[in-house]
């Protein structure tokens, strides 16, 4: 069956398909256009993350190489090591002593050293001792002859005889007294001039005491000994044949030196440390020597000029190692302490402001930082980055830090 369409009717659907194609087209070209964007976005969302990536990878290798800065091998064989002269020693517990250092320095024990003087004034006829001679309590040391002890020996026998009449003529008028032939007057007076007489040899025997003279009945009155006062050393001598010497001139120094004291210069910061009664070790400077005292004695007040106050050690010296004049270190210990992980003072090395310890591998040694503690003169606490038990490089590590720096100048290169 034919429908017949009229002009009006067939326009209109011509219409109607040419509306419908352009939309088609339209639809067509925008989902083409959206599929495109889509791909696009993709592929720059791709490429930014891969730079991100390569970025965090970069800077992780930044922050290790920051990390570990000294983890760099110092590669050197067992025989290397041992040509080197470097030893190894274990990390381990240790006693730290906390306390500080001062200088010191040896002197005479002044209540062990005499200065001789004469006492007298006289002529030297011999001088037995000499300089650094070892003597004995009593030993004669000079002689000299001096008319002021002449003079007094005289007194001390005129003394003596006129005391041995006295005695007689005492004894006269009481025999006579009590036989009733003299007066008790004459009998009393005897007596009295008896005592005065024995005060009289008294007073001349305490002044030749005083002086260290005898009373000279072996030999001539004015010989004068000068005697030793204990055993000692002569350490000055100021005297010759011949010479005239003064009663209060200084002849001779003895100085027993089985004793010493050790004088100290001690700050005002530090007088709250040094107390009387605490434990030292002294140390020689000029030589590898030791010895152990305690602090007898500290100034109350400050030197004017160096502002420091004086403490004093007496010092047991039997061997005569310390020698007045000599500079020592004295170690003041304050307190003890008992640390968990401790290495040799030595062993720890500042490198780039860090402290090191060079820590024994398989063929080698590695560069350890390490965070430390407290410390004395041969041990130093390790509170980070060290275990015990772990071997590491104590005597002649420096030679270890060279070879490190050796390598760090050839990577630079």
């Amino acid at each position: 069956m034919k429908i017949k369409l009229d002009k009006k009717q067939s326009i209109a659907i011509i219409a109607i398909v040419v509306v419908g194609l352009v939309l088609a087209g339209f639809i067509l070209f925008s989902g083409k256009h959206k599929t495109g964007g889509d791909e696009h976005g993709h592929e720059e969302s791709h490429q930014e993350e891969s730079h991100q990536h390569a970025e965090g990878e970069k800077a992780k290798q930044q922050e290790s190489a920051e990390a570990k800065p000294h983890e760099e091998k110092i590669v050197l064989s067992d025989e290397q090591i041992k040509a080197a002269g470097i030893t190894l020693a274990t990390a381990d517990t240790a006693l730290i002593k906390t306390g500080l250092i001062l200088p010191g320095e040896i002197q005479f024990n002044e209540d062990r050293t005499a200065h001789v003087v004469p006492r007298l004034t006289g002529v030297v006829q011999s001088v037995p001792a000499e300089l650094g001679q070892k003597i004995k309590k009593g030993q004669i040391l000079a002689v000299i002859a001096s008319t002021d002890l002449s003079e007094q020996r005289s007194e001390l026998f005129s003394a003596q005889k006129r005391m041995a009449l006295a005695r007689l003529t005492f004894d006269r008028e009481k025999k006579l007294w009590e036989e009733k032939i003299s007066a008790e007057q004459d009998y009393l007076q005897s007596q009295q001039v008896l005592r005065e007489a024995e005060i009289a040899v008294q007073n001349a025997n305490q002044k030749l005491a005083a002086l260290g003279a005898d009373s000279g009945k072996t030999g001539a009155f004015n010989r004068y000994e000068i005697r030793a006062p204990f055993d000692g050393l002569v350490v000055a001598k100021h005297v010759t044949l011949g010479e005239v010497v003064k009663e209060d001139a200084s002849i001779f120094t003895i100085s027993d030196l089985s004793s010493v004291w050790t004088e100290i210069a001690v700050s005002a910061k530090d007088l709250n440390t040094v107390r009387v009664g605490e434990k030292v070790i002294v140390k020689a400077t000029a030589f590898d020597s030791t010895s152990t005292g305690t602090i007898a004695y500290v100034g109350s007040l400050l030197g004017e000029q160096t502002r420091t106050a004086k403490a004093r050690v007496t010092l047991a010296n039997p061997q005569g190692t310390w020698r007045p004049g000599l500079f020592v270190n004295v170690e003041i210990i304050a307190s003890e302490v008992q640390v968990p992980v401790s290495v040799a003072a030595d062993a720890v090395h500042s490198i780039n402001d860090k402290a090191i310890v060079f820590v024994k591998v398989a063929d080698g040694f590695i560069a350890q930082e390490v965070t430390t503690g407290r410390s004395d003169t041969q041990k130093i606490e390790i509170t980070k980055g060290l275990k015990v038990g772990a071997q590491y490089a104590a005597d002649s590590s420096f030679i270890v830090k060279s070879e490190l720096g050796k390598a760090s100048a050839e990577h630079s290169h």
